[in-house]
């Protein structure tokens, strides 16, 4: 679960017998606490059997995009590319770019490492020549 920056808020890895819509269920209860102002939640096709539970259990919207029928190759789909840009940023963390874990727990682990990596890597501005913050003045001689 990321929100429109990217970032993410909530993460289960989960075994593949395990449904997309089962795995959002669990995802959306278990972040429930840390999510009040929530209200409209934007999924994939895979996720269509939230619609109904989302609404009458947590009365949050969600909205599932689709892909438009009989078109093939890229098509731009509005906010699914967000969950895809992040994804591109994980798969450029070295351990996350194949699935070498056993435990889902140490998965969960790595890509909340590779995230916190990542944002405090955006927290520093860019050292380029003409960024005022990386100006190093020269030092008054002390006497």
């Amino acid at each position: 679960m990321v929100d429109t920056l990217g970032l993410i808020w909530g993460l289960a890895v989960l075994p593949a017998d395990v449904q997309d819509g089962e795995g959002g269920r669990f995802l959306l209860a278990a972040r429930l606490p840390a999510l009040p102002r929530l209200a409209v939640i934007w999924v994939d096709g895979a996720y269509t059997s939230l619609v109904e539970w989302a609404r009458r259990r947590f009365d949050w919207v969600v909205s599932t995009i689709l892909r438009p029928v009989g078109i093939y190759g890229y098509v731009h789909l509005p906010k699914r590319w967000i969950v895809e840009r992040t994804f591109g940023w994980l798969g450029r963390y070295r351990r996350l770019s194949k699935d070498y874990e056993h435990n889902p727990a140490s998965s969960e682990a790595w890509i909340y490492i590779a995230m916190s990596h990542r944002m405090v890597r955006h927290l520093r501005p860019a050292r380029d020549k003409e960024n005022r913050l990386h100006i190093r003045f020269p030092r008054k001689k002390q006497c």
